[in-house]
This record gives C-alpha cells, sequence and structure tokens, in this order.
C-alpha cells in the first residue's frame, strides 16, 4: 500500500507573483487563499536548496489542488525557455466542465493557445478534449475536459 494520499499542491516559479496574480484574478476569476512574503534565511535557502533566497508565494485552490505560485526575489533566476520535450519541463493541466466555452472566453481574454481543442475518438484516453496555451511568463497549461467515466479522472 502507498503511503502517497494524493497531491496536495504543485509549485510553480514564476518572475513576478504580483502580475501572475493579477493574470488569474483577471483571466480565471480567481483569487489566492493566501500569500507569503519574504520568506528567507538559513532555514529557507535548506528547503529550496537556493543559497540567499527570498521567496514570496500565493496559494491558489483549484478544484482539489493547491497551485502554488512562487517569486524568488533573490538570487534573479533564467526566465522558462523549456520546451515541452526537454526533462523537467512540466505542464498544469486544469479540468473544465466546458473546453469550448472556457477556451472562448479565455480567448477573448487575450489567452494565446498553440491550437484549438482536440477532441480523442478512442483508446484509454477516449473522450477527452484537450488544448494547451501559455501563462504570461511562458509557461505551459493545459484545459481538459473529461467524461465521467475517463481512466484519467483521480478517484
Amino acid at each position: 500500500m502507498s503511503d502517497l494520499r494524493g497531491v496536495n499542491h504543485i509549485g510553480v516559479t514564476v518572475r513576478s507573483l504580483e502580475r501572475t496574480v493579477a493574470w488569474y484574478r483577471e483571466v480565471f476569476d480567481i483569487e489566492p487563499r493566501f500569500q507569503l512574503h519574504g520568506a528567507s534565511g538559513a532555514e529557507t535557502e535548506a528547503v529550496v536548496q537556493v543559497e540567499g533566497a527570498i521567496v514570496d508565494c500565493a496559494f491558489f485552490v483549484i478544484g482539489n489542488t493547491c497551485v502554488e505560485f512562487l517569486e524568488y526575489r533573490a538570487p534573479h533566476g533564467l526566465d522558462y525557455e523549456l520546451r515541452n520535450c526537454d526533462v523537467g519541463a512540466i505542464h498544469i493541466c486544469y479540468e473544465v466542465d466546458d473546453i469550448q466555452a472556457v477556451y472562448a472566453r479565455l480567448k477573448e481574454k487575450g489567452v494565446e493557445f498553440s491550437t484549438a481543442p482536440g477532441y480523442i475518438e478512442d483508446g484509454p484516453l477516449g473522450g477527452i478534449s484537450f488544448v494547451y496555451f501559455r501563462d504570461l511568463q511562458g509557461i505551459q497549461f493545459e484545459l481538459f475536459q473529461v467524461p465521467a467515466d475517463s481512466p484519467t479522472r483521480p478517484g
């Protein structure tokens, strides 16, 4: 039996926490559950494995998971430049009830998608619609519409 109970949160480092919070407020109409500012010192440096780290973060509750956005005020990190095929590249997939409606609404708000939503006819992913987009800092995300009986549905 696994000791894993589920996914509590996913952490994503961003260039500007203020811009990220504003973007999520504007695009998805959600607010962070809470924010922390200025975590620093020897313990923070040890935990995040970054010398001289000064970190701000915001936790957004999305369904049954939190997404934690972190801004390292120090040291100044590199911008996100990974391609989807690069080791360590991630994407977060948000489940939606009506992908066409969400896609249209987000496009109206200026979100740039790689394509229109796709649909999978057959196989273990049969009945799923999906589409990829990048946030204002170039980080990859996905929208996913899933049938109730899909093997990709947690639980």
